[in-house]
């Protein structure tokens, strides 16, 4: 045996070869699976890289102990690398053609109860995964989705950093937000009543450096947001690659963002996606053709409006409702006619679901146009409904009749259900799109009012202009989303750097500069100082990750997430303090009586 191997290991658990054949080699892990065949112990040993195959022969003085051994107990061997017989070389694993034959044996820790056992890779309920996460985290394809997360975050930094960006941190410790989520408050013992935030997202502070001058930033930012838990959002905490760009146009920041997204996907994804330049679709259009501003491409089914059709036609359900002021949206399904009329109360069903009096729907088969609403309609209507949506024998088109906005958000809903149901969906390809064109204002029903519609800090296309000569529901803003697959990875704007356009634009939603001073000191003093036209983006760097590793639950991507109610139950958090640290802080407690019950 050798004097001069490492304490621990001379190679990973990933490393030994048939090369390796008569070395004396020190290899350290947990026990992953032991097998006793004829007296003869056969043990898979793992670390971080992979696994070894130990085999342990009875006449050694350790054998009985490894007899007795419990699985994920830490235990460094000593020993000669043979080959294996070619009747049991492993091709699952990269060392599946030699093993280990120990000669020395040591045991770091010994295991006394296992939660659960990490080789059978076993679907275990969700709180003992999270409660007990340093085992969870050694199954195989939660441990890599780790490493990967590690490795496409690395790639990220690189490809930035390649465009001359820099990395600069910013506060986490801030202000409170007078918009957005509910923010995360930390009480200041220094200053009694007062509480610092911690940052929703980096937004005022990246503003702030491209008013001092650094041009070009990124930042893999931790962001908390105090929001409940969904598949694709985790509550609480998340990363986000944070982009911002001075004397840049939206085609820039596009370009670099197109450039570093779309080269990530393809370097860790083996989807099929189309490459540059992303489509690109105003917020008008996609509201039209997907009903939603986060289309998923894959999707072949989209919208139209036929309320004209319908306007004065004697189907009163649907006339009736564009006389009023609504809308009829239909949609086209290729080849379905022979679906069964379950197929069709089904989908009826899913449509009042998500908000629809019904589904209306006109099958075209063997020349004729067959249905309820068909019976209603001349051969005249049939004739532009069938030219509208192209209608081929053997198709089907679906109606919902609503108000505008409402018809947009459930013709969302069946497009997606459609889709669903007749496996219309390639789930191994990426489809990307920027939504541009986004309206600066709305108006709101209930308070009948006008009000920012996305984001007050944008550049209104057209600038002061704009402002003061448009109607405030026709003016466009310099804001974008990214899009892949239906799910929205980031939101960005060109900046408003401009005091007065900014005064202006916060009067026209109801405000008076007395509340761009106060609420909003930092930016607007600062851009009264020099401010340089800028505009930026924040891909959120979980999402992305959770889509190239295929995974449907943001916590699968995580090292250490919270679960659906916001707790660490591996970490018992949030947590109560004691009296001592409350009188520090200068707080008292008023809990709900419930809680005060309990």
């Amino acid at each position: 045996m050798s004097a001069d191997l490492h304490k621990y290991r001379s190679h990973t658990c990933d490393e030994i070869r048939p090369e390796h054949v008569g070395q004396t080699v020190k290899l350290s892990g947990w026990v992953h699976r032991v097998r006793d065949l004829g007296g003869i112990v056969f043990l898979d040993l793992r670390d971080h890289y992979g696994i070894t195959q130990v085999v342990i022969h009875p006449n050694k003085d350790f054998h009985v102990d490894v007899h007795h051994w419990k699985l994920e107990s830490v235990v460094t061997f000593t020993g000669s690398v043979v080959e294996r017989d070619e009747s049991t070389v492993n091709n699952k694993i990269s060392t599946g053609k030699v093993e280990l034959d120990a000669e020395d044996m040591f045991v770091h820790s010994r295991v006394e109860e296992m939660p659960f056992n990490v080789a059978l890779q076993l679907e275990m309920p969700e709180a003992m995964r999270l409660k007990h996460r340093y085992v969870d985290l050694r199954q195989d394809r939660i441990h890599q989705n780790i490493v990967m997360r590690s490795k496409i975050i690395a790639s990220l930094r690189r490809r930035m950093t390649e465009l001359d960006f820099n990395e600069y941190q910013t506060p986490i410790l801030t202000c409170s937000s007078p918009e957005g989520a509910r923010d995360y408050l930390v009480p200041s013992r220094v200053h009694p009543g007062k509480f610092y935030a911690l940052p929703q997202a980096p937004q005022q502070f990246k503003q702030l450096l491209m008013v001092a001058g650094f041009d070009r930033y990124f930042q893999i930012a931790p962001c908390f947001r105090d929001e409940d838990a969904r598949a694709d959002r985790s509550p609480g905490e998340f990363y986000q690659l944070d982009i911002e760009m001075s004397f840049a146009t939206q085609d820039d920041i596009f370009e670099v963002v197109e450039n570093v997204i779309g080269n990530t996907f393809d370097e860790f994804s083996s989807f099929e996606w189309d490459n540059n330049p992303f489509v690109r679709i105003p917020y008008k259009e996609a509201m039209m053709k997907y009903g939603c501003d986060k289309p998923d491409l894959r999707n072949p089914i989209e919208i139209f409006d036929v309320s004209e059709i319908y306007k004065d036609c004697s189907f009163k359900a649907f006339a009736g409702v564009v006389a009023k002021g609504g809308v009829v949206r239909a949609m086209v399904c290729k080849g379905i006619a022979d679906q069964s009329r379950k197929f069709y109360d089904k989908m009826i069903t899913f449509a009042q679901s998500v908000g629809s009096k019904g589904l209306g729907y006109i099958i075209w088969k063997d020349g004729e146009a067959k249905s309820p609403i068909a019976n209603n309609l001349n051969e005249d209507e049939l004739a532009q409904l069938k030219e509208a949506g192209s209608i081929e024998d053997g198709d089907v088109m679906f109606f919902i009749a609503d108000k505008e906005k409402r018809a947009c958000d459930i013709g969302s809903h069946v497009r997606t259900e459609l889709a669903n149901r007749l496996g219309l969906i390639n789930e191994e390809e990426f489809k990307f799109c920027w939504v541009v064109d986004y309206p600066m204002f709305e108006f709101n029903e209930e308070t009948r009012s006008v009000e920012f519609s996305h984001n007050p800090f944008s550049m209104p296309q057209g600038e002061m202009d704009a402002l003061e000569n448009k109607d405030p529901l026709e003016i466009l803003a310099w804001q974008y989303d990214l899009v892949c697959n239906g799910i929205e990875l980031s939101s960005g704007a060109i900046r408003n750097h401009k005091p007065e356009i900014m005064y202006k634009a916060f009067e026209i939603a109801g405000y008076g500069p007395e509340v761009v001073d106060e609420q909003f000191s930092g930016m607007i003093n600062a851009f009264k100082h020099g401010a340089p036209p800028h505009g930026g983006i924040a891909p959120g760097v979980d999402r992305m990750v959770m889509m190239i590793l295929g995974e449907k639950n943001i916590r699968e991507i995580i090292a250490f997430p919270f679960n659906q109610q916001a707790q660490d139950l591996m970490m018992n958090a949030p947590s109560e303090v004691d009296n001592k640290q409350l009188k520090e802080l200068h707080l008292k407690l008023n809990l709900p009586k419930k809680i005060q019950k309990d």
